[in-house]
């Protein structure tokens, strides 16, 4: 296969960054031989990384003539430059470094929306006594043992899969592989492995709960990042050639995009209704699941996603100290400390700081971009787009 020069270097600046930071690559499947030149290389010098992306930007017009691609490596570049900038120590401030990574300018969530989420949790929420002891009650109530989960997130795999066939089709020989982990930053992470395989980690640090299993499985592998993946593979490596497509990289575009699909797929998938779908799947299983408060529950939960927004936002932009920070998110997300922490270790990781703002600005674009369409959502898991073309 045939290559530009420009994706060559575009492939080679995004794997020397992830030498430097742990992550950065989130897959790579494409040409070895560039994966070898660079695990040959000594660590790079981050600043000469960042004139390598300037570099690259000046001469991209002249390189790449499909405008969609064009722009889509531009945001990439961006991304890429940004990161590389920082690691050379250049002071870019917090919003700055979102916008250019993630396509997106952060801004924080007044706080007199998670007062309305806790209001409407007061009044659907079982029991008595105040709003947090009651939602971690009832949360607790709906928690899986472990020895149950994998059982369960292969019944919902082959349900959800099934259903991803019927609306999108899937590539031949597209595959998937689950697994179980422990002590990692994240809940679940999609392992995407080229030759339209993943292999999908349920992180198990903390209990799983009924109400996020179906949600887990729809975003990381139907109709979610697996699926969004095999399709361009499929499509965009394989029949067009576009080889860029065969690095998966944080501090880009990309990630917001793919975060958009995955967030709003379990909708997608469940034709809207994902707690009544929940409830049906699961119960022959023996896991407890009330459809009617969950589906409650997960409105304003929606909301409060936004808390960890603002935690990163306060800490980096702002400047506030991590323990007013951590006391910020224990009074409005409603979590345990144990979860608030675990949120907390995402949003002060080096790799994932901006990240966090992915999920919910990117369901805030994909939303409306999609507005129950099928064919937009397609548009999504197979197209090169950028976020201001979901806006």
């Amino acid at each position: 296969m045939s290559r530009e020069p420009l994706i060559d270097r575009y492939l080679l600046l995004g794997l020397r960054l992830g030498k430097l930071v742990p992550g950065l690559v989130d897959a790579y499947y494409g040409p070895p031989e560039l994966a070898a030149r660079v695990d040959g290389d000594e660590p790079p010098d981050p600043g000469g990384l960042a004139a390598e992306a300037a570099e690259l930007l000046s001469g991209l017009d002249g390189s790449i003539t499909e405008p969609a691609r064009a722009r889509w490596l531009r945001a990439q570049l961006v991304g890429l430059e940004t990161v590389a900038a920082r690691l050379a120590g250049e002071d870019i401030p917090y919003a700055d470094e979102v916008e250019r990574c993630y396509g997106v300018r952060p801004s924080l969530v007044p706080e007199s929306e998670f007062a309305r989420a806790h209001e409407a949790l007061d009044d659907v929420l079982p029991g008595r006594g105040p709003v947090k002891e009651r939602y971690q009650a009832w949360q607790e109530s709906q928690i899986v043992p472990r020895e149950w989960l994998l059982p369960a997130f292969e019944q919902l795999t082959a349900e959800l899969r099934g259903r991803t066939l019927d609306l999108f089709g899937l590539p031949d020989g597209e595959s998937v592989e689950l697994v179980l982990v422990e002590n990692e930053p994240w809940l679940a992470f999609n392992y995407y492995l080229g030759d339209l395989r993943s292999r999908v980690a349920f992180n198990t640090d903390l209990p799983w709960r009924s109400t996020d299993l179906l949600t887990v499985v729809a975003h990381e592998l139907y109709p979610g990042h697996h699926t969004e993946h095999v399709w361009k593979e499929s499509l965009l490596v394989r029949d067009e050639g576009q080889v860029e497509e065969t690095a998966l990289l944080v501090g880009t575009p990309q990630s917001l995009v793919t975060e958009a699909i995955a967030t709003l797929a379990p909708e997608i998938v469940a034709g809207g209704d994902v707690d009544e779908l929940a409830a049906r799947l699961l119960g022959p299983l023996g896991v407890p699941y009330e459809p009617e408060i969950a589906s409650l529950v997960r409105a304003q939960n929606e909301t409060l996603g936004h808390v960890p927004d603002n935690a990163a936002y306060m800490l980096h932009e702002q400047g506030v100290p991590v323990d007013e920070v951590r006391d910020y998110a224990r009074r409005w997300a409603l979590v345990s400390d144990e979860r608030v922490d675990k949120g907390l270790q995402f949003v002060t990781d080096e790799t994932w700081r901006a990240y966090v703002f992915c999920y919910t600005e990117g369901l805030a674009l994909a939303r409306p971009f999609v507005a129950g369409d099928r064919a937009r959502f397609q548009r999504l898991l197979t197209e090169q787009l950028v976020p201001a073309d979901l806006a």
